[in-house]
């Protein structure tokens, strides 16, 4: 091939590019080729060694390694070198190439045991710049060989390791899924916590402001009640039609929503009880405090009489009916 050198020459050799032919002479050390036409001297000169100056890929082999854990598990890489020196690839060791490969076999073994298993997998970077590192110490000064970079391919552990490592993995995986589900459950529930916070306070805030409109309309019809009834001279009628009409009204609710119910002495006379909302709408407005012209309703709710100028005959009767209860 090209790294052939010549057995026999007639005086004159070309070297191929990217080749370094090592001259002895005399069976002694005497120049190195470079690519090219050169002269030789047949019979005294000798092409003793050839070198390429090429980058190389040199395959490292399987082999076993012990890891700081007591776990034995194969290996293998490749490993890039270049001739950098010829006289000392040739004369500083015998076949260099197969010295480099060896002494990068044993650093990959001594590194592997200072790391755990885990480790060789999360740390091969550093493994492969260690090996470097040592394996150029004694191939670069020494014997013209620089190793540019070193890469593990396969790292294989025993299959019983394989099949914990991979229940591992799967366990690792089924906890983060259930992680992710948790935390998704938690935000969905604080979510729906918030949305129901949320439609609460609007629910407040929406039945406040029905009362407070509700209040203002209540206000607002009672002063425009006050109004008509101070500005009509009927005001005062109609409102006693009104009332008698709603005190009708309520006993009929009441007879229809329930069987039991509570009523006054007097249940029939609504007479009375427009007497009694009249006096009382009188008093509020500062036109019905009590003077010799007033009448007092009773507490039972009838119709009400001037107490201070009944006749005579009514005195004794009146004392007896509100002592009694009955009319």
């Amino acid at each position: 091939g090209a790294l052939a050198a010549p057995r026999f020459h007639v005086g004159v050799v070309v070297v191929p590019q990217q080749i370094a032919w090592v001259v002895e002479r005399f069976g002694k050390f005497h120049t190195i080729l470079e690519p090219g036409l050169h002269f030789l001297i047949p019979v005294v000169d000798r092409v003793a060694y050839s070198h390429s100056l090429k980058e190389e890929s040199i395959a490292i082999p399987n082999q076993q390694a012990i890891t700081k854990d007591n776990v034995t598990i194969n290996i293998d890489g490749v490993l890039f070198l270049k001739v950098l020196d010829p006289y000392k690839a040739s004369y500083g060791v015998h076949e260099p190439i197969l010295a480099v490969m060896q002494l990068a076999q044993t650093t990959m073994r001594s590194e592997i045991g200072k790391m755990t298993l885990d480790k060789t997998f999360e740390e091969r970077d550093e493994m492969n710049a260690a090996i470097v590192r040592i394996v150029n110490k004694a191939a670069e000064d020494e014997w013209g060989i620089r190793v540019l970079r070193y890469e593990i391919r396969d790292i294989i552990p025993p299959q019983s390791i394989k099949q914990a490592m991979e229940m591992q993995a799967e366990a690792e995986r089924r906890r983060r899924a259930e992680v992710l589900q948790s935390e998704g459950d938690r935000q969905s529930e604080v979510n729906l916590a918030e949305g129901k916070r949320q439609a609460a306070i609007l629910r407040a805030e929406g039945e406040a402001q029905a009362i407070l409109e509700r209040a203002k309309a209540t206000s607002e019809g009672i002063r425009l009640l006050s109004a008509a009834m101070t500005s009509s001279q009927g005001g005062e009628k109609a409102a006693a039609l009104r009332i008698a009409e709603q005190w009708v009204g309520a006993w009929k609710e009441m007879a229809r929503q329930s069987n039991t119910i509570i009523v006054p002495s007097n249940p029939g006379d609504a007479s009375s009880m427009v007497a009694t909302a009249m006096s009382i709408f009188k008093q509020v407005n500062g036109e019905g405090a009590l003077g010799p012209s007033t009448p007092i309703p009773p507490a039972d709710g009838r119709l009400g009489y001037d107490f201070r100028n009944r006749p005579p005959e009514e005195d004794s009767t009146s004392d007896t009916d509100s002592s009694t209860g009955r009319t």
